[in-house]
């Protein structure tokens, strides 16, 4: 077997499940699941009717990069989206089935692991497909904290030289899965000025990226800070997008990569191999809900009218606000954040996620610790009740 299997960790969930171990659920209390980032909102009508009508190309094997048509309707998206000039759909542009897959298999693509010391850069708290794809690529993960005291931005030059240059990929998270801290284009600068130090290239995971509070204020993107700086090739940069949360099709596993024409021509070499190719009838859902955007404004509004209702209720009791997007409260909590989710789980029947499930210990710190990630995927009236249920929890005797 794979050595390197021995160093991944139990995934979150399977830690939650240990944690709850012996609960009994609560008689009369429906249970509310806030835990895991799983949209809960209806998947478009125009989307599923567009997926039964491509279902005639199921009769044929797909290609790995997908129709041209496919990559043109991403492209354009990216360039309406982030108001660049048009990509090359063939070079620049490449589908996957859904980020998850394609951010843990790139790392097998770009670390080179027979190299001594070869290092994967991943934000503290994250996304564990990053830790393990480290792994498994034959990496040493490192970590660069994200904490309350900065914002929770990165601080990318709090690790030596002496780090940077074992680093061969690094992982970014824009919005952050679970802070929602969006990256600001200083926090570019100095990463694209790193990663022409140290040749590295850098993995933009934006999959929250259109789950945003102001219209007129969208997050900056990965492509767009390179194109604002002047770096029209993206060179070393590769962005991973997702229907998932923008679009409610979480099932479908659907999304893209996008940027260096020469990393992407080696990633569909890769792939090919890979056995990856998506659904031709996904495929044509795909370009429906990339084509459109009414029903993205209206999932904005949906998350919009949940912050704005649920925040102030915790905020009563646990030291949070609204993150600069994504769908995730990431609250501090008065007791240990295990100790917290056990209890609200064992009391009210809620489920929220212990922010030490997220992270690492790295540089004296685990930065997720008396921390819990409650996610507003559920309907208003749903996170409302669990608001409710979390004010009786912090208010008991």
């Amino acid at each position: 077997m794979n050595p390197h299997l021995a160093q991944l960790q139990p995934y979150p969930f399977e830690k939650l499940r240990q944690l709850f171990a012996g609960l009994t659920p609560v008689p009369g209390l429906k249970p509310i699941r806030l835990s895991i980032g799983e949209p809960q909102h209806p998947t478009p009508q125009f989307i599923k009717d567009a997926l039964v009508a491509g279902l005639g190309g199921l009769a044929n094997y797909p290609t790995t990069a997908g129709s041209d048509a496919l990559r043109a309707s991403m492209a354009g998206w990216i360039s309406r989206r982030y108001g660049l000039p048009p990509l090359d759909a063939a070079t620049q542009v490449l589908p996957v089935t859904g980020s998850r897959e394609a951010l843990f298999a790139f790392a097998q693509c770009v670390v080179d692991g027979t190299r001594p010391g070869a290092k994967v850069l991943c934000p503290n708290p994250f996304y564990q497909i990053y830790e393990g794809a480290a792994y498994l690529a034959g990496a040493t993960p490192v970590f660069v904290n994200q904490l309350p005291e900065n914002g929770f931005a990165p601080d990318f030059l709090s690790l030596p030289d002496s780090v940077w240059r074992d680093v061969q990929l690094a992982y970014v998270c824009s919005p952050g899965n679970p802070t929602g801290k969006v990256l600001s284009l200083e926090d570019w600068r100095t990463l694209f000025e790193l990663s022409d130090r140290h040749g590295f290239v850098i993995a933009a995971d934006e999959c929250y990226s259109e789950i945003y509070f102001e219209e007129d204020q969208a997050p900056l993107g990965g492509l767009e800070a390179a194109f604002a700086l002047g770096r029209t090739d993206f060179r070393n940069l590769v962005m991973f997008s997702s229907l998932s949360k923008r679009s409610n099709v979480p099932g479908m596993r659907t999304g893209f990569v996008a940027g260096d024409a020469a990393i992407l021509k080696k990633f569909l070499l890769y792939r090919t191999y890979h056995g990856c190719a998506m659904n031709p009838a996904v495929q044509d859902a795909s370009m429906a809900a990339w084509d459109d955007e009414a029903h993205v404004l209206e999932n904005r509004r949906l998350y919009r009218e949940k912050f704005a209702a649920v925040t102030p209720l915790v905020a009563k009791h646990l030291e949070v606000s609204r993150p600069d997007a994504g769908f995730y409260l990431w609250a501090r909590t008065p007791i240990p954040d295990t100790e917290f989710a056990r209890g609200l789980q064992a009391e009210y029947n809620v489920t929220v996620l212990p922010g030490s499930f997220l992270a690492r210990e790295a540089h004296g710190v685990n930065p997720g610790a008396n921390f819990v990630r409650i996610a507003l995927v559920a309907d208003l009236e749903e996170c409302l009740e669990a608001a409710r249920r979390i004010d009786k929890f912090m208010n008991r005797g």
